[in-house]
């Protein structure tokens, strides 16, 4: 960023990604503000939320360039070291830089730009566990914290769709759904599900894991239930139940609920044609990135948000496309098509190895492609047909919708 980049931002104020503070020096080139454990709890609800910056030597109220006097800038540095490593748990990675702007005379006075990336972690400061919202920190309550730590998964050393679901038994699983992975020639059918992270052990119990719950049972609802997706065809434009065609909810096991999705989009969406020189259909929709879109919210939804489903909305000039949980590790929207992190692995791998695809049409032979190029097709096949880019948007940490416009055919297309 330039130094009018700089300027710019802090003249626009504080917000989810930027906090400002005063800068104090006792004689003794020690700091005397901001407190200590007030800076923590600043950086911990930033590493918490989606990351952001705080900028040391600025006035948060008047937006004033006051700086910091060159001599002490190593004794801050050694300061907020020590902040990062011994008041927030576990320890905070962060990076500075140190910049200079000018003041109200004219005057360059240096200041230090603190960069807090977005947590693989969940981090407790001196005062508690807060997150950034908005344009200030906020405790977070019990169930949010929970699903946090969830969402994360502390280092990912056990991830949620392992774990074993406690009612179950994994007599439970439907034998027609369990031909998709056991094999005659390779051990006891017990075992291979152990190996395939379909069952779990629970205390001396086998269990069903989640994975197997939903790939496996055929109502995964029973167990977990949210884990459907709910779809609903309107004629307008608005989400009125006035306008509603037809709504259905698909709670078979997660590869029926894809192939019903898909289908319902298919059987909704308009298909014009014009009949010169034979049939020329102008689809709503590519459904190959239709397809994509589903497969990916179905893999990379968030299992464990108690009360979260997939909805699927089609309106007369978009789909949109809901996925309960915010996006994994450390992505963004913008690093989506540079970085390929299924929050459920075992489901990715399962889905890339043993479900082949009906339709031969849809660009690859499982209904997974491991190759991280889902959101490249649903962008540029969606983009090519309506001449509209589709919208990825992270809604409030918890939810991520995909918008994907309809293709508009004038009647000179028809006639």
């Amino acid at each position: 960023m330039t130094i009018d980049d700089w300027l710019q931002r802090i003249r626009l104020g504080e917000d989810s990604s930027l906090e400002l503070k005063r800068l104090v020096i006792r004689g003794d080139s020690k700091v005397d503000g901001p407190h200590p454990d007030s800076l923590a709890d600043e950086l911990a609800a930033m590493a918490n939320g989606n990351g952001g910056c705080v900028i040391l030597g600025i006035d948060d109220v008047s937006k004033q360039v006051l700086g910091i006097d060159y001599a002490v800038l190593d004794s801050v540095e050694k300061w907020l070291a020590e902040i990062a490593q011994t008041r927030i748990q576990p320890p905070l990675d962060m990076f500075t830089q140190h910049i200079e702007l000018p003041d109200e005379r004219g005057q360059l006075r240096p200041v230090i730009v603190i960069e807090v990336p977005r947590s693989l972690m969940v981090h407790k400061s001196p005062n508690g566990y807060f997150k950034r919202i908005a344009h200030a920190k906020r405790e977070m309550t019990p169930d949010v914290l929970a699903r946090l730590f969830q969402q994360r998964s502390q280092s990912r050393l056990i991830r949620f769709e392992e774990q074993a679901v406690p009612s179950t038994r994994i007599e439970q699983a439907d034998a027609l759904l369990l031909r998709h992975f056991l094999r005659v020639n390779e051990g006891d059918p017990e075992l291979q599900m152990q190996r395939l992270h379909l069952s779990a052990d629970d205390q001396g119990i086998s269990r069903l894991s989640v994975a197997g719950v939903l790939l496996c049972t055929p109502k995964p609802s029973e167990w977990l239930p949210a884990a459907y997706i709910q779809a609903v065809a309107y004629s307008g434009l608005m989400n009125d139940p006035n306008d509603q065609l037809d709504a259905k909810d698909f709670e078979g096991p997660l590869d029926r609920q894809i192939w019903d999705a898909f289908d319902f989009v298919r059987l909704h969406m308009k298909v014009p044609a014009r009949k010169v020189l034979g049939r020329v259909d102008y689809p709503q929709y590519s459904l190959r990135a239709v397809f994509e879109a589903i497969v990916n919210a179905v893999v990379h939804r968030d299992y464990s948000i108690w009360g979260g489903r997939i909805r699927l909305h089609l309106f007369a000039d978009r789909l949109e496309l809901y996925s309960p949980g915010a996006l994994p590790n450390s992505m963004t929207v913008e690093t989506m098509r540079l970085m390929s992190m299924p929050r459920n692995e075992v489901l990715a791998s399962l889905f890339s190895k043993y479900y082949p695809l009906r339709d031969s049409g849809l660009g690859r032979e499982y209904l997974m492609d491991r190759r991280g190029s889902g959101v490249d097709v649903i962008l540029a096949e969606s983009e090519r047909l309506s001449g509209k880019k589709p919208v990825y948007e992270n809604l409030g940490d918890m939810e991520l919708r995909l918008t994907i416009y309809a293709a508009s055919i004038s009647d000179k297309h028809l006639s």
